[in-house]
């Protein structure tokens, strides 16, 4: 019997890769594996998950040369660390901006029952920020839904 697929990687692919991992480190206190460390790759346990950050080598390593970023462009992908509290997602928040990353969209309570913030590592990747307050709401049961607000 197989074991059912699961995400066990997320690849940053970054500039300066040990600053970047650094970031995560402060923002999040994610430990160093070292022993997948190289010349061009580190890499933290992301409790169960690795984050990995990828110097510009992996462009080529990957077959992917020819798609490198160029200037600014639109988000496609981003991802969400989960926190053991709600204030734990301002004081992420509040850390991020001081490591010099941004924040996008400050701290707010969702309609589907989580406390989130919106953020902006020192590279320009966005992520977010969450903690599942409760049970999340059916989207059929929500009163005033932000998908039918006019912009």
């Amino acid at each position: 019997m197989t074991q059912p697929a699961r995400v066990a990687y997320v690849n940053v692919l970054a500039r300066d890769n040990v600053a970047l991992a650094s970031f995560y480190q402060h923002v999040f206190g994610f430990p160093e594996i070292e022993s997948h460390r190289s010349p061009i790759y580190r890499c933290l346990d992301a409790g169960g998950m690795e984050l990995g950050f990828n110097a510009d080598e992996a462009y080529e390593l990957l077959g992917i040369g020819d798609r490198r970023p160029s200037g600014a462009s639109p988000v496609r992908v981003y991802f969400t660390i989960e926190v053991g509290a709600p204030e734990d997602v301002d004081a992420a928040a509040a850390r991020a901006a001081t490591n010099g990353g941004a924040v996008i969209k400050p701290p707010y309570t969702t309609y589907y029952n989580a406390r989130q913030a919106v953020l902006e590592d020192p590279e320009g990747n966005v992520f977010r920020v969450n903690h599942r307050m409760g049970p999340r709401q059916p989207a059929a049961e929500i009163a005033n839904p932000p998908w039918k607000q006019a912009p």
